[in-house]
């Protein structure tokens, strides 16, 4: 797995990448109550605000990590959130892009250096 600053997880899956948030993330949101996903088929590009997610603390956008087109969403989510909290990196993934360049994938933060950065 790969991590950006904002706090989000990117697993290579074949030609695409499964995005989440970390379990860190999680435990300074608080527990989900909303979340909002992309269409199926939405083209993004990195930054672009994806995905909205309120928590009993806080309402945040889950941006692109990268270039992509979202080819799966966890339809799970909108009516369990808490999946979120429960299992961020496993069952509480976001959505799926499919991307032209794996190589992108080399300029995030692998675990190591992702929980150096949180401390």
């Amino acid at each position: 797995m790969k991590y950006t600053e904002e706090h989000e997880w990117l697993r290579l899956e074949g030609d695409t990448v499964v995005v989440g948030i970390t379990e860190h993330a999680a435990e300074q949101l608080g527990d989900l109550v909303f979340v909002e996903l992309p269409d199926v088929g939405t083209t993004v590009a990195k930054d672009d605000e994806v995905v909205v997610i309120e928590s009993v603390k806080a309402a945040s956008d889950i941006l692109a990590p990268i270039d992509g087109e979202i080819v799966e969403v966890n339809e799970a989510l909108p009516e369990n959130p808490q999946l979120v909290n429960e299992d961020p990196t496993g069952d509480g993934w976001f959505f799926k892009l499919k991307i032209e360049d794996k190589s992108v994938l080399d300029e995030f933060m692998d675990e190591e250096a992702y929980n150096a950065f949180i401390e």
